[in-house]
């Protein structure tokens, strides 16, 4: 019905009304594309996966050679929360060097594509991240003893033959010493970690004396 009034009114009036028209017509357009595009997100709201990606590029631009040798690896990015600072969209990049044990803390602008912060510190241990955990399974695995331990758990459990840390379940927890003997005192200053192994029918392999020492990529076993 509308389609048919707009003809009538084109025959009817001539050039002026044509003009009108697509005038309304362009106008419509334009409302529908501002509504459909996409809004920038606001300095309180999560980061987005451009916004993590951008971050995680600019925060490792520095150490390319050191994360491509594993000796540094990027634990997560996040948000930066700081108070203090303009209403800038920013993010944190978690960076720890292995080699000297250094926590490196990079905070990205966003909006100007540049690291604006960077604090580093020793003897700073932020919780694990994901490919840690998988890293620390992986040495696990690798010790002649304690993998095939955890591969024959693994066939018991169900899950038939272990391919790789990716089959588990992994949980880690960062290790610190407290009065221990022998090689896990490293801990004081390795970046060492609790790792808990959930196996296919949901039972846990037994890994309570085992400490994994990523700074070293050993396994240590508590004296108890």
């Amino acid at each position: 019905m509308g389609r048919r009034l707009i003809v009538t009114a084109i025959a009817g009036a001539g050039v002026a009304v044509v003009a009108g028209a697509l005038l309304f017509v362009s106008g419509e357009q334009g409302s529908q594309a501002a509504r459909s595009a996409p809004q920038m997100p606001a300095r309180e709201d999560p980061l987005t996966g451009q916004e993590v990606a951008q971050a995680t590029t600019i925060a490792s631009a520095g150490s390319r050679s050191h994360l491509a040798a594993g000796r540094i690896k990027l634990l997560y990015v996040e948000r930066d929360d700081d108070k203090d600072t303009s209403d800038r969209r920013r993010a944190d990049a978690y960076l720890y060097d292995y080699g000297s044990d250094r926590l490196i803390v990079r905070t990205v602008d966003l909006g100007r594509g540049t690291v604006v912060r960077e604090t580093v510190a020793r003897g700073v241990q932020p919780p694990p991240s994901k490919e840690e955990e998988t890293t620390a399974a992986g040495l696990l695995l690798a010790h002649p003893g304690y993998g095939k331990v955890a591969r024959e758990a693994y066939a018991r459990a169900g899950g038939g033959q272990l391919r790789s840390a990716a089959d588990l379940g992994l949980r880690g927890l960062i290790f610190t010493p407290s009065g221990e003997k022998g090689p896990a005192r490293r801990c004081e200053v390795h970046r060492c970690l609790r790792l808990f192994v959930r196996l296919p029918d949901g039972t846990w392999l037994d890994t309570s004396r085992l400490i994994v020492d990523l700074s070293a990529k050993k396994i240590h076993t508590l004296e108890w």
